[in-house]
Formats: C-alpha cells, sequence, structure tokens
C-alpha cells in the first residue's frame, strides 16, 4: 500500500511539473532601443481545448509577435508533452533594470472525468540590464542598416522649369518604424522644396521586423545658378560590430542646364537675344569711351550703365515669357516669371509684390474645380502691372 501511494505521488507531481511556463532570453546586454529575442516556453501534459495567452503591455519598451505561435510534440525528461513556443521582439525605452512579467497563459484542459477545467500556468518575471544608447543622438539600433537615393532626373542638368523628384528610401533590420528617424528637412534659400506623405512599414519575420521608411521630395531651384545640397547624416548602432555607424544621404548638386550653356557664349542663344546682347554691349562700350574721355570714376560708370539698360528697347527675359505662354508650359513660364523679376531687381526697376502668386498657386495648389487660368493673360498683365 505504501509503495502504490509513493508511485502515485511520483505521477502526480511529475504531471504537475510538465505543467510549466516560462521566458527565454538569450545572454545579451543590450542598449536602449536594441532588439531582445525573447521566447515563452510552455511544457503541458494535459490535453488542451482552449487557451489564451497575452503577452504584457508596459510603457518601459516596445514590443512585437514575430511570427506565430509554434505548438509540437517534444520529449522532456523521459515524457511526451505538448510545447508551445512564441516568440517576442522586445525594444527598451530607457537604460537601467528592464522587468518582463509576469505572463499567464489561461488554458481550458480536459478532466480526468472527460468534462473541462480551467487552469492558469504562469511565467515568473524576469530582470534584463539594459545599458544607455552610446551617442547623443536618437536611439537608433539595427543589424543592418541602408539607405537607398533614387532621382528622376540629373540634378545638376535640370531642363528649365523642370522638377526634380528625389526618393530616399531607409531599409533597417530589427528595429521598429516609430524608432527610424523623422524625415530629414531639405531646404535653401533658392529651392522650392515639395514633400509626399511618407510610408512606414514594417515586416515580421523569425529572426526580427524588417523596417523600411521612404521619403519623397519634389524640388525645383527658384533661379537658374547652381546649388549643392548638403550630405545628411544618420547616426545608429550597429548591434553586430557592437559600434556607432553613420549612413548618409548623399550631398546632391543642384542647377538647370541651360545656366551652363549661356555661359559657353552667345552663340548658344536664339537670334533675338544674341541681338540684343550684342546692342546692349555696344552701350556699355560706348559708355565706357565716354566715362574714359572724360575722366569719370568707375562708380559713376556702372550707375550709367546701368540706366542705360534700364531704358534700353530690348527686354531679353520676354521672349521667354512669350514662348512658354504660347506653348502653356506653367513651370517654364515660372522659371521666365523669375528671371523677368531678377533682371528689373538688379536694374532698380519698379516690382509689384506677390507677382507670381496666381501663376504659383495654380502649378501647386490642389484643385477641385476646373482651372480658368490663361496663361497668356498672366504674361500680359505681369508686363503691364511692372510696366515703368
Amino acid at each position: 500500500m505504501v509503495i502504490r501511494f509513493a508511485l502515485l505521488l511520483v505521477l502526480i507531481t511529475g504531471g504537475a511539473r510538465a505543467e510549466s511556463l516560462r521566458l527565454v532570453i538569450p545572454d545579451v546586454h543590450p542598449v536602449v532601443g536594441e532588439m531582445i529575442p525573447l521566447t515563452i516556453r510552455g511544457e503541458y501534459s494535459r490535453r488542451i481545448t482552449l487557451e489564451t495567452l497575452t503577452f504584457p503591455d508596459s510603457a518601459d519598451y516596445d514590443w512585437m509577435q514575430l511570427a506565430r505561435d509554434s505548438w509540437r510534440d517534444e520529449r522532456v525528461d523521459g515524457r511526451l508533452v505538448k510545447v508551445l513556443e512564441r516568440r517576442i521582439a522586445l525594444f527598451p525605452r530607457h537604460a537601467g533594470p528592464l522587468t518582463v512579467g509576469p505572463v499567464t497563459h489561461h488554458l481550458t484542459v480536459v478532466g480526468k472525468t472527460g468534462g473541462r477545467e480551467e487552469m492558469d500556468v504562469r511565467a515568473d518575471p524576469l530582470t534584463i540590464q539594459v545599458g544607455p544608447f552610446p551617442a547623443k543622438s536618437s536611439p537608433l539600433s539595427a543589424s543592418a542598416l541602408t539607405v537607398e537615393d533614387s532621382l528622376s532626373t540629373s540634378p545638376g542638368k535640370l531642363r528649365d522649369g523642370e522638377t526634380l523628384i528625389r526618393r530616399v528610401t531607409l531599409r533597417a533590420d530589427d528595429t521598429l518604424p516609430h524608432l527610424l528617424p523623422p524625415r530629414p528637412a531639405i531646404r535653401a534659400p533658392w529651392l522650392i522644396s515639395f514633400t509626399a506623405p511618407e510610408v512606414r512599414k514594417v515586416k515580421p519575420t523569425p529572426n526580427g521586423p524588417e523596417t523600411t521608411v521612404i521619403w519623397e521630395w519634389h524640388l525645383r531651384p527658384k533661379t537658374g545658378e547652381p546649388g549643392v545640397l548638403p550630405p545628411i547624416e544618420i547616426p545608429w548602432f550597429d548591434t553586430v560590430s557592437r559600434q556607432m555607424r553613420k549612413a548618409e544621404i548623399p550631398a546632391l548638386p543642384f542647377g538647370y542646364a541651360s545656366f551652363a550653356s549661356n555661359r559657353t557664349g552667345a552663340d548658344s542663344l536664339p537670334a533675338v537675344q544674341v541681338v540684343t546682347a550684342w546692342a546692349l554691349l555696344a552701350a556699355g562700350l560706348l559708355s565706357g569711351l565716354v566715362l574714359a574721355l572724360a575722366g569719370l570714376s568707375r562708380r559713376k560708370g556702372t550707375q550709367i550703365l546701368k540706366v542705360l539698360k534700364r531704358y534700353a528697347p530690348f527686354d531679353p527675359t520676354r521672349k521667354a515669357l512669350k514662348v512658354a505662354a504660347e506653348n502653356k508650359d506653367l513651370l517654364a513660364l515660372r522659371a521666365a516669371a523669375e528671371r523677368y523679376l531678377i533682371r528689373r531687381r538688379a536694374l532698380g526697376l519698379p516690382e509689384q509684390d506677390a507677382a507670381t502668386r496666381e501663376l504659383d498657386r495654380e502649378i501647386f495648389a490642389e484643385r477641385s474645380d476646373p482651372s480658368t487660368f490663361d496663361p497668356d493673360r498672366f504674361r500680359r498683365e505681369l508686363l503691364r502691372r511692372n510696366k515703368t
């Protein structure tokens, strides 16, 4: 009788030990923002009909489940048991001790008499020591990070009025979308910049999340003069090499192709502009000769030349306005209008405020009604408003 009772006690305690749940992590020394792989492992000998396992949220970490729960039969200590494994990725928000759990698995099992019994199996909490992020920048940790810079055309050889579309794709492994940096600002005094809505997405994999962010800018120079957009650095912590690295969005030379061609010589200009240029050159030479004979100062000579240009019968910028209006090319019309206004400013001629407001609204505003904008009317009104 004693022997039978002892055997029964062993069977009962052995079965109890089989119903277990625990949290498992590798031997890691994470920093803030670094992914911590965690596995919830349950071992059960009872027949399970229903189960619910909820991982707890916390203000101390972000988390995501990497794959569907895995259920399989496995022999543990000589006993065949049902094993559950759930893979979780943790991302600590702060340095210091990080406590995870407890986690409770709510089960409905088949009882000895065939009925249903409720059972809770609990995993004890565990504590992980998290180190500070090894830089002053925002925490960004990844096992790999790449930058892809895609351009719609050559940025240094834009056609007059052309808009460049720049798309930057940032891909990072083992991080979450909101941990990637915000869209960098691309601004310059000589640049018009518009942004498309950014795209952030994540793909869970058994080894960790694969995250992508896409930024898109529509860029156009205000003037024909070339410029350079500086590079943009993105610091990040490489969890493989355990050191800080820098990804870079490269620098971008920017400008219209016509600016370089205009500097090569007058033979590349249209015939009307060539005639105008020679007329202005003759006027300048004549004024220079008069000044040399009269012994006037260089400053006064410059002022006289400026006056001659102001009252010259030809304005080389008006031809481009007419051609763009006739072709109904609004971007070319905007570029021609800008060159026309720049010339007037340089000569000290009067200029109306917000002269291109109507054209800018037509180009960039989102319209729901049919447009009534007339490019040739805009050209005539621009010339009339600024008439001296």
